[in-house]
């Protein structure tokens, strides 16, 4: 069986890897330097556009302990990151060059790994190539097209997202559960209530927040922020996404001047979303906002909203947890394409991905590793039929299952999530 992957980036890079490791030839395709992407610049494989930081390395951190499995299952990139390490507190940061160079080096020094630097345009594996797709949220032109056509209406290209919030993080003395016009269960919304001055503050300090950057390759289309929709009326979110109606607060027993609803994100019941709050705010400027929801005082963000243009594909309804796809599962997708957020999420994708593909060549059972781990956990996020509203989703405690019985303290239950995931992962 022949193998293909299709971009250099740390999830191309890490399935390359893994396949060359495990004995078996594969080619390796990148369009560099024959054709850049609008963020790319650098010559180099695994090349970091945004951040030099690869987020917290301690073990008790969603990042940390997503490294730490990543490392156990042979990773390229996490060994080579902490040699490229630079100074940054808690953090795994690199110098960007060198890291980056460390990876092409690794690559094209590989003997069973053969580069070829070229633009693909056509999905069609052969009888005898299993062929990974990993180029990338930028992904365009004739790529795109044939991705949209073997995935039919399931490509995405704009990330519009609202922030997402951890169930165990919500003050129920505040918040309720409950469907508008009790349609529903009760699990499925989280319900926080304004009164008419909190909900005058809320607004205030809304319209008033300060906003991201705008990068050129950021695309703004349907879908309008939660801060721009404020700023066209004091009364517009409460005619829109924080409207009342079909609402009774159990406290009070009269519907509450305005409010916002959270819907679950995930099937656990772990994760929610905050309904229509699609915004440009930066993240500090979220956390500090949303924190005045009623109930959200103390709310832990797993993911903040989002909008900026990002090519990803609806893997709930196309992928299986192997990363490879139903219809064709000669086909496997790593990295942001697949719907999962960050660069150590990315590679630890594409680790996943080139492990399975030699185990399809192979006819052996496929490596599912448990929903209790960070990378099973992401694995199962991108392949859960039941989400809906599907968004990319990085490292974060709120994707596994929780420690039973529950513990209060923030610091001893990571600790303890991190523990588990780790005995479970086996390795």
């Amino acid at each position: 069986m022949r193998f293909t992957v299709i971009g250099a980036g740390l999830a191309g890079s890490e399935a390359a890897w893994q396949i060359a490791e495990s004995g078996e030839k594969v080619t390796l395709i990148e369009m560099k330097p024959v054709k850049y992407s609008p963020a790319h610049k650098s010559e180099y494989f695994a090349e970091l556009v945004c951040s030099n930081s690869l987020k917290a390395s301690r073990l008790e951190s969603a990042a940390g302990l997503l490294k730490e499995e990543m490392a156990r299952l042979g990773s390229l990139t996490v060994p080579l990151a902490r040699e490229c390490a630079v100074p940054a507190g808690g953090a795994l940061a690199v110098d960007r060059n060198l890291f980056s160079k460390a990876v092409t080096d690794k690559i094209i020094s590989h003997p069973n790994i053969t580069v070829k630097h070229r633009i693909y345009e056509k999905i069609e594996p052969e009888s005898d190539e299993i062929i990974i797709i990993a180029t990338g949220p930028l992904t365009d032109g004739k790529l795109s097209g044939e991705i949209s056509r073997i995935c039919g209406d399931y490509l995405s290209f704009y990330d519009a997202a609202a922030p997402i919030v951890t169930a165990d993080s919500v003050d129920f003395s505040k918040a309720f559960g409950a469907s508008r016009y009790e349609r529903g269960g009760e699990d499925d919304y989280i319900n926080c209530p304004f009164d008419k001055p909190e909900y005058e503050s809320f607004i205030n300090e809304l319209v008033n927040a300060e906003g991201a950057v705008v990068h050129d390759f950021d695309v703004y289309e349907g879908c309008m922020p939660i801060e721009k929709l404020a700023k066209r009326g004091f009364d517009a979110p409460r005619f829109g996404p924080m409207k009342p109606v079909g609402l009774i607060d159990p406290k009070t027993g009269k519907r509450p001047y305005a409010c916002v609803q959270l819907r679950r994100e995930n099937s656990k019941g772990t994760m929610f979303n905050l309904v229509g709050f699609q915004t440009n705010l930066k993240f500090g400027e979220q956390k500090r906002v949303f924190s005045m929801i009623p109930g959200l005082e103390n709310a832990e963000f797993v993911r903040y909203g989002v909008m900026h243009r990002n090519s990803f594909i609806n893997s709930p309804r196309l992928l299986n947890a192997d990363y490879s796809l139903r219809s064709n599962e000669k086909i496997f997708f790593a990295g942001q394409i697949t719907g999962v957020e960050g660069y150590m999420e990315s590679a630890a994708s594409g680790i996943m991905a080139g492990i399975n593909a030699v185990r399809r060549a192979r006819k052996e059972a496929a490596l599912i590793l448990k929903n209790t781990t960070m990378i099973g956990a992401l694995s199962e996020y991108i392949s859960d039929e039941s989400v809906e509203n599907f968004q990319p989703m990085g490292a974060n405690f709120g994707v596994l299952p929780p420690i039973e019985p529950k513990i209060k303290n923030k610091k001893e239950r990571y600790a303890a999530l991190a523990e588990r995931a780790l005995n479970d992962l086996g390795i």
